[in-house]
């Protein structure tokens, strides 16, 4: 049986939550505190985890076979982002109907900018972060890193078939290279894609590094330290605003990501408890969905605050708040935005993203059926 990292998932599943406070902003709340402020940095974190991930998965196998690999990554990620795609299509069309008929303008004119029509085509082939021409942040903002993964999954294939024996020699020059152009502020290829390759490819170093040290056995007070001290150092380093920010978060990611594989201290304990896991389960639905969830929010908000008269939804320094008014209800209502993310996540996760995870077998299955 492949070996599942649980407290990595349950990583990915804070991670993902983190993500939805960075996008969330809600006057008097922590959702302004500097660690949530400076976590859209944790999409590094989520990149080196997928590297990390991919490799246990691929990398050492004896039997690779591209269709498969394609197969079980497109259906892996492609049903729910066409799904959260169309949701904000039709979130442009409502706004085009609330500025005809009630003269309601959100934050942008219906079908411009982020929602622009010549944006569709780009989003929809998850190709729309890798170039200057076409708005990484166009309708489901968070898709951008998607985009990004995507098609480093099967640059990440190619090392496998080119490299064979020198493929971590080959990772750990991607890795270099990018970071060396992210330090230079190289302008190509672009930064997020700069971004990820650095990260995900470090990521794969970082398990070839545990695939032959994982026979090391940690003191579980030693890893306790370990592990305290390495996720007060994240929390440090994605709560500043330092020089070279990103790239020393590269390597204390991973250096997070190794020594938690192993499993073996207090906090990874705590982590592989099953309301962690399950948030892992549910981190690509968080990712996806919650701004989505956040749009209505501002948009209600917004629309209440027309009718009413009352400030519920200010601009602050060229930012969109929400508010009631009130420090404690507007706490709570970050909370419930954080429960309903969640709650929806159990539904999309479970008619969409296992539906694609079965569509792909059965395609896989029907391939390898004698004709």
């Amino acid at each position: 049986m492949t070996q599942r990292f649980l407290v990595l998932d349950s990583f990915r599943g804070l991670c993902a939550l983190s993500v939805v406070v960075f996008h969330l902003h809600v006057v008097s709340t922590f959702t302004e505190a500097d660690f949530f402020r400076g976590s859209g940095l944790l999409v590094e974190f989520f990149f080196v985890l997928s590297g990390f991930v991919l490799s246990h998965g691929y990398a050492f196998s004896t039997h690779l076979s591209f269709k498969q690999f394609a197969v079980l990554r497109s259906f892996r990620l492609f049903p729910l982002h066409i799904v959260m795609l169309v949701v904000f299509i039709l979130f442009e069309f409502g706004k085009l109907a609330a500025y005809q008929w009630g003269g309601l303008l959100f934050n942008s004119a219906p079908f411009t900018g982020l929602g622009a029509p010549s944006e569709i085509l780009p989003n929809f082939f998850l190709v729309h972060a890798w170039s200057s021409l076409t708005d990484p942040w166009s309708f489901n903002s968070p898709s951008w890193s998607i985009s990004i993964e995507y098609y480093i999954y099967f640059i990440f294939f190619a090392t496998l078939l080119l490299f064979k024996s020198y493929k971590i020699l080959a990772w750990t020059f991607i890795s270099f290279v990018m970071l060396w152009l992210i330090a230079k502020e190289a302008i190509f290829p672009v930064l997020d894609v700069q971004r990820g390759l650095s990260c995900f490819f470090a990521g794969g170093v970082t398990y070839y590094l545990y695939s032959r040290l994982n026979y090391l056995k940690f003191n579980y007070l030693v890893a306790s330290l370990l592990e305290a001290l390495l996720l007060v150092l994240v929390v440090c380093i994605v709560a500043s605003s330092i020089e070279y920010r990103s790239l020393i978060s590269t390597f204390l990611f991973c250096a997070t990501v190794f020594i938690y594989s192993f499993e073996v201290g207090f906090i990874s304990s705590v982590l592989k408890r099953s309301v962690f896991t399950r948030l892992g389960e549910l981190s690509y639905s968080i990712y996806m969905t919650h701004a989505a969830v956040i749009f209505v929010l501002v948009s209600l908000a917004m629309v209440m605050q027309k009718i009413t008269g009352l400030q519920l939804a200010p601009m602050v320094d060229d930012v969109r708040f929400v508010t009631t008014g009130y420090q404690l209800p507007n706490i709570i209502l970050v909370f419930c935005v954080l429960a309903l993310v969640v709650f929806i996540s159990f539904f999309t996760h479970k008619y969409i993203e296992k539906w694609g995870q079965r569509k792909a077998k059965v395609l896989l299955s029907k391939a390898a059926s004698p004709a």
